[in-house]
């Protein structure tokens, strides 16, 4: 019998969450079928449940629901009580548990395929948001040390707070630091905002990764402006799934084909 998952989100046409598990899956040999479910606003919860009792597996969520996962949970691992949000949940028998894969596949994207190890490099995370709490615990446990900044400053120190050896503030507070590595987690490309970056906050051989993907953000520009080495998220967004798909499978997919044909 085919199993079945499905991402929710709302709006959620433009996902390329079905065609990366029907690669895995392709890929692995596993029976499985997954589809993209746009749940009303009001209706996550139920749709969750009608998930469950129409003999769905698991599912992913996507925005705007990550924070309604979280509390439909009724188990969570400790990346998804980090990020306080959940995008992947497994549905076991009365329990659904909720797990976040996005600072996993943050992780293995830039060390994996990128081939940059983490361990001792200075990180800037910039933004407070979702996005920057989901990837907090995986980048402190790859070895990183962390300094997050904001535009409104007291949400990085807020954020900060919730780790030993993490410090927060506002973009004021950059003036003659050097990063090996900036991570933009904000919103900003998608409104072409001015990057609030210092010149030569890069440090030589730095690395700019920008979580959208599909086209040249403002931070992105920047950083090559900079003579950093930059890289958008659609890595992270498929590294992110084969993660979910070994939660659910116990099977990892080679990732390299699958970012591969979505590029091409």
């Amino acid at each position: 019998m085919t199993d079945r998952y499905a991402v929710l989100g709302n709006p959620i046409s433009h996902s390329k969450s079905p065609m990366i598990h029907s690669l895995f899956a392709k890929q692995t040999g596993q029976d499985l079928c997954y589809e993209a479910i746009e749940a009303p606003l009001d209706g996550f919860a139920a749709t969750i449940e009608r998930l469950r009792h129409g003999g769905y597996q698991g599912c992913n969520v996507t925005v705007p629901f990550k924070f309604e996962a979280y509390h439909c949970a009724t188990e969570l691992s400790a990346r998804a009580k980090a990020a306080q949000a959940v995008n992947t949940l497994s549905f076991e028998g009365d329990k659904i548990i909720g797990d976040n894969t996005d600072g996993a596949g943050l992780v293995r994207d830039i060390e994996q395929n990128i081939g940059i190890s983490l361990a001792e490099k200075n990180i800037l995370l910039m933004g407070a948001g979702g996005a920057s709490y989901g990837v907090v615990l995986p980048l402190l446990t790859a070895g990183a040390k962390l300094t997050i900044a904001n535009r409104t400053a007291s949400k990085a120190v807020e954020l900060a707070a919730q780790f030993s050896a993490v410090t927060g503030g506002g973009y004021e507070n950059l003036a003659e630091l050097q990063f090996d590595v900036i991570i933009n987690a904000t919103s900003a490309g998608l409104t072409d905002s001015e990057v609030p970056l210092p010149e030569g906050i890069f440090a030589e051989g730095a690395l700019a990764y920008d979580m959208m993907y599909g086209r040249e953000t403002p931070f992105i520009k920047f950083a090559r402006e900079q003579g950093a080495q930059v890289a958008d998220g659609l890595g992270m967004l498929v590294e992110q799934a084969a993660e979910a798909f070994f939660i659910w499978r116990g099977v990892r997919p080679d990732t390299l084909p699958v970012i591969t044909a979505l590029r091409g």
